[in-house]
């Protein structure tokens, strides 16, 4: 018997963000013509697949300044802006891009400041709950942009400072500087690999983790399949991804047949179970979940309250160790 719990709220590392068990992320949302895009996405559609996310009860919203190079944010904030439901606002800097929308990366402080500052503007805020450090690059940059955040904190603008893709070694050299509330890595049951070292430190260090991806931008849903990942828009990063391109592909697809299975004796889809999986782990705080229509967030929204059974966990933990990736 799977357990079915009220949407409970969990605190966010050393913050005091109680966060609901899925977040809304607006990485898609941020259209394309741009190196990472996901293909033309319809702005209206945007804001109503957030406007539902807050309907359904998710109370945060992950963003990022380059998803879009600034139109995702953009569009979170004229979202939030038209709906009465006040949700907490994570995004993050150090990707940034130039005026022929070439992608270049900076943790330089005047830089980080510069970011922020075009953040709060697309947000329409004067403070940002969580901010980031999206990628630990330039390597050698790490302390002054962490230093930046920690000075900005102090000044009002940030609320918490997290990291994302942070392994820890470099989670510990920001911590020497200032505590790191928040770590976002990619989690899930096809890219477990932080579950070894890093979710462990994070759960011994009381460093909340919000993962990412946790149905593998799309695949583990269950709306997937392999003509529809050979019928992508050209601008579709997805295409080149090495889960959604065989000899990985198949067998990803039959995974997402035991999720299905699984998922079917619970009344859930199986991009809920495959959320559920990675919330099964006691390091992750809450789990990001990506939406480009109100259909869409309206089928993962029960991931709000699901959680797997050990048993049903362990059917899944089977099937992996059986069917090793090729």
């Amino acid at each position: 018997m799977t357990t079915q719990t009220s949407h409970s709220l969990k605190q966010l590392g050393n913050s005091d963000l109680m966060l609901t068990a899925i977040g809304f992320g607006a990485w898609a949302i941020g259209g394309g013509n741009w190196d990472f895009a996901w293909g033309a996405q319809d702005d209206a559609e945007s804001i109503r697949a957030i406007h539902a996310a807050l309907d359904a009860g998710i109370n945060w919203i992950d963003t990022a300044a380059i998803y879009g190079l600034g139109h995702s944010e953009e569009i979170v904030g004229r979202a939030v802006k038209g709906s009465s439901a006040k949700p907490l606002l994570f995004t993050k800097c150090s990707m940034r891009w130039d005026g022929e929308r070439k992608i270049y990366r900076s943790l330089r402080a005047k830089s980080v400041v510069e970011e922020l500052d075009g953040s709060l503007q697309r947000l329409g805020v004067e403070t940002i709950d969580l901010y980031q450090i999206h990628w630990p690059n330039p390597e050698e940059e790490i302390e002054e942009g962490w230093a930046e955040l920690a000075r900005q904190q102090q000044a009002g603008k940030i609320r918490w400072i997290g990291v994302s893709n942070f392994n820890v070694e470099q989670i510990k050299r920001a911590q020497a500087i200032a505590p790191v509330t928040s770590l976002q890595p990619p989690y899930s049951m096809l890219r477990p690999a932080v579950g070894a070292e890093i979710l462990p430190y994070c759960l011994e260090h009381k460093i909340g983790v919000i993962n990412y991806s946790p149905m593998v931008s799309g695949l583990l849903t269950g709306r997937m399949t392999a003509e529809r990942v050979a019928n992508m828009p050209a601008d579709d990063w997805r295409r080149k991804a090495v889960e959604f391109n065989q000899p990985r592909l198949s067998r990803n697809l039959r995974l997402v047949e035991l999720l299905r299975e699984i998922g079917a004796g619970n009344g859930v889809e199986p991009g809920v179970v495959a959320v559920a999986w990675t919330l099964h782990n006691p390091a992750i705080t809450a789990a990001i979940v990506g939406g480009r229509s109100a259909e869409q967030v309206k089928g993962v929204a029960p991931a709000l309250g699901f959680r797997l059974s050990d048993a049903e966990y362990g059917r899944i933990q089977e099937w992996i160790a059986a069917n090793p990736v090729a």
